[in-house]
């Protein structure tokens, strides 16, 4: 018989709350109907107001609703990362190194809200991440780049979006959204030193306790190769 391998999933903080967010703002609603039937006149613009912050917190917790239920799977095996645009998975052995980002800009310490990783060869990346993902994540990473232009790593110049043909260690040649996102995960390398970042709301815990997490995970693996 063979035995299951462990697996952790994490669901992410910004997770939280959805479908209170969603009742909520439909009992605002449907108690601010029943009362507006014999006041609309008289607070008509405070019982809009009401409407649309009952709408504005329904959304907020719709769109929770609709994210993945777990950010991220760990196995002995691999990492994978959930995302509501889309997935990438790597094997443990595909990531070089996993820490927190420690910069110091003039007499203060910052310390990014990522958990970063460096790949041994971006090729195992590339060929999974789709087009769709790799475009969504470029723009949600744009604060590390206004960070490494800040600490003058980067320019304003270099920052711009590269759609030139990239060309990975295998020969493979990208183009469109993926030849971008490797373009922009190369760049924040030479910056930053890491190609990969997970974000502090796609976690269950503070950021050194998950990065000590992710650091064993990997130590371990290597007991199921």
């Amino acid at each position: 018989m063979q035995t299951q391998l462990p697996i952790i999933n994490i669901k992410a903080q910004s997770n939280h709350h959805a479908l209170f967010l969603m009742l909520t703002g439909i009992f605002v609603a449907f108690t601010t109907l029943a009362f507006s039937q014999g006041y609309w006149l008289q607070f008509k613009l405070v019982l809009i107001f009401i409407y649309l912050s009952a709408l504005v917190v329904f959304i907020t917790g719709l769109a929770k609703y609709l994210q993945p239920q777990y950010s991220l799977c760990l196995t002995p095996k691999s990492l994978l990362y959930h995302h509501r645009y889309g997935q990438w998975q790597l094997e443990w052995q595909q990531i070089q190194r996993i820490a927190l980002m420690n910069e110091t800009f003039g007499l203060t310490q910052i310390q990014p809200p990522y958990v970063a990783i460096r790949l041994v060869d971006l090729t195992p990346l590339a060929k999974q991440i789709s087009p769709r993902l790799a475009n969504r994540l470029i723009h949600e990473q744009k604060p590390l780049l206004a960070l490494a232009i800040k600490l003058d790593y980067l320019t304003l110049a270099q920052c711009q979006l590269n759609f030139d043909p990239f060309i990975l260690s295998c020969g493979q040649v990208l183009k469109g959204p993926l030849a971008a996102f490797m373009h922009h995960t190369t760049l924040l390398h030479s910056a930053l030193g890491y190609h990969l970042f997970l974000p502090e709301t796609a976690l269950d815990r503070e950021l050194n306790a998950f990065c000590s997490l992710l650091t064993k995970c990997k130590a371990y693996s290597e007991k199921y190769n």
